[in-house]
Order: C-alpha cells, then structure tokens, then sequence
C-alpha cells in the first residue's frame, strides 16, 4: 500500500512510496508524530482515505487519524502537533481508541502508531520516507524508487 509524507512547513509535492506489512485492508492512517521532523505520514489503501487522513491532521492542527469510508477519528494534538493540552486520561482513552480502529481497518501490529511514526526517522536501517523522498539508513543518502534496468 502507499505511505506518504507531506511536508508541515513547505507548499511543496509530497513524497510517496510503498509499504508492506502494514496490514490494513481499508482506510487509512495519518500522525505527525513522525521522528524526526514530525510531518505529517500516512498509510492507506486507497487515495481517497489517505487524503481524507492527511486533511483531518491539517485540519486538526496535528494529531493522529483514522479514516474509514466516510468516518473519521481524530485526536488532536494542537500543541506544536505533538501535545495534547486535555486531561491525560482523556487523551489516553482517545489514543486507545485510535489504536483500536486501527487493528479493526486489519493492521496486525501491535503499535500501528508508533511504527508509522518510526517509517520517518532517517537514522534507522534501512528504508524510510522524507518529505524528501526514499533514504537509505544503511548506505546513508537518498534511494531511487524506480530501478532502471537498463544501468
């Protein structure tokens, strides 16, 4: 399935990759709470969901996103797009909530969340996705994502 990064501080194309292993068999998943640069990521099954996701996070002034046909769940986190300023319980339930629709959109993960957030940071083997593009951790510079067989 795709997985997208869209830069939070540039009017600029988002990048776009695939992923496997993720799970999901509709919808789609959107945080900015993606280690390093905390843009917004999004993995989905279908254009239209990671759409849906991606604007719930902007509209939302960051948070996490669970998009399902035309249902959409938010938890908001407007301090900087990394913090909450609800009760911390409130914001746990919510937070389980999310992570509960995601295990039921079919991801098998234990922490959806938590590992969208972790296909952003760049300093761990092997590949990630910037706003910039694919980065190979292991040989540390970018990746094409097309190989061309004729080199």
């Amino acid at each position: 399935m795709k997985i997208v990064v869209v830069n939070r501080y540039a009017d600029v194309p988002p990048a776009v990759a695939l992923i496997h292993n993720f799970g999901l068999k509709r919808g789609a998943l959107a945080t900015c709470v993606a280690h390093d640069s905390h843009n917004i990521i999004a993995v989905g099954t279908t254009d239209e969901a990671l759409c849906r996701a991606v604007n719930a996070i902007i509209h939302a002034k960051g948070g996490l996103a669970v998009v399902e046909g035309d249902a959409i769940d938010v938890l908001p986190l407007p301090v900087a797009g990394l913090m909450s300023a609800d009760d911390g319980y409130k914001t746990a339930a919510a937070y389980a909530h999310l992570d509960a629709r995601a295990k039921q959109l079919g991801s098998t993960l234990s922490a959806p969340f938590m590992t969208l957030s972790f296909m952003a940071l760049l300093v761990i083997p092997d590949l990630k996705l910037s706003d910039q593009g694919l980065f190979s951790g292991k040989d540390f510079n970018f990746a094409p994502l097309w190989i061309d067989q004729a080199t």
